[in-house]
């Protein structure tokens, strides 16, 4: 059965926060962020909105995409770097802000890995023959999590969501194969390692500000590289293909140099690929969906395209996921 995606939506909060701006906040320049990560800005929410808010709106302008009533949702899966709370799930938040009065659903965590084990996740449900309509939701306030006073984190992250409507679409279509991986020897290597059972809430979690994203750079670029190419080949060679057959290459948007030594690596020409990094920043689980979406509103994905869509993060997590594109009825 070939399932894929018939909707797309996605959502940014207005508020922008340039490199300039960061200048301001601690001992940064324009162009050491430009040169180091090819970001120029990204997006923050405001204190009065949460991740399930922008998860909702993203949901409900797939689903006016896709032409299908919140209450046609079979399933919810939400994915998230940036959890609104540890319990309820934020898929029950979001279901009822959008009225899916008939749905399921789940939080799937997989860090900036997420959106990809999501969408293949979701596809097997079809699959299955128990539901027909899958939503798939990233969603991300990642700005909370981060020390405004660390200048190699502060800069890259952003805030933002997008949401995908999932549906059989017909043999040959959708979802061809799917890669997905762990190490979990690298887990300490980027995480937040404080607010939960392992280190809760407390005066020392607070004064160390173990509640905020923690990185090895250096070592998080190295594995990055090398997963985003060998998991797009693995996906491809499932599915019979060679990086010479992608129309589309769709990476997780975390580093500009990430994505142009992975393409390098595939013999992928760098307008093959689709880069928006410079406008949002890292959006973890959003920043698919979001570059996803620009390429299908501006009409360059066409009828029988494949696309690689492919993740990696804490975890360590990666994978990738090939499709055939089936044009979205207008």
């Amino acid at each position: 059965m070939g399932v894929g995606i018939i909707g797309i939506g996605t959502v940014v909060p207005p508020r922008v926060l340039t490199n300039y701006d960061l200048e301001k906040m601690v001992d940064t320049s324009d162009e050491w962020i430009t040169i180091r990560t090819g970001i120029k800005e990204r997006h923050i929410a405001d204190s009065n909105v949460n991740p399930s808010d922008l998860g909702a709106e993203a949901a409900l302008r797939a689903l006016k995409m896709a032409k299908v009533e919140p209450e046609e949702v079979d399933l919810i899966i939400v994915t998230s770097a940036s959890l609104e709370m540890i319990f309820p799930s934020m898929a029950a938040v979001i279901q009822n802000k959008i009225g899916a009065k008939n749905a399921g659903g789940f939080d799937l965590l997989s860090a900036c890995t997420g959106f990809v084990s999501s969408l293949i996740t979701g596809a097997q449900f079809i699959r299955s023959g128990d539901v027909r309509t899958v939503l798939v939701i990233g969603t991300e306030v990642l700005s909370r999590f981060v020390d405004w006073e660390d200048r190699n984190t502060c800069v890259l992250f952003g805030d933002g969501a997008g949401a995908v409507v999932l549906r059989e679409v017909g043999d040959g279509y959708g979802l061809i194969s799917w890669d997905l991986k762990l190490d979990g020897s690298g887990a300490d290597l980027l995480a937040i390692p404080g607010g939960c059972a392992k280190n809760p809430c407390s005066e020392e979690v607070l004064k160390n500000k173990l509640h905020y994203i923690k990185m090895n750079g250096r070592e998080v670029f190295k594995f990055s590289v090398r997963v985003l190419g060998e998991t797009t080949e693995e996906s491809l060679k499932k599915a019979g293909l060679t990086p010479a057959d992608l129309d589309w290459l769709i990476p997780h948007q975390a580093n500009i140099r990430i994505i142009e030594a992975g393409a390098e690596r595939l013999g992928i020409p760098i307008d093959k690929v689709a880069i928006n990094i410079h406008k949002y920043g890292n959006t973890s689980t959003a920043s698919i969906p979001l570059a996803l979406e620009e390429l299908v509103l501006e009409g360059k994905i066409k009828d029988g395209d494949v696309l690689a869509l492919v993740g990696f993060g804490a975890g360590l997590s990666w994978g990738s996921a090939v499709l055939r594109w089936k044009n979205i009825e207008s």
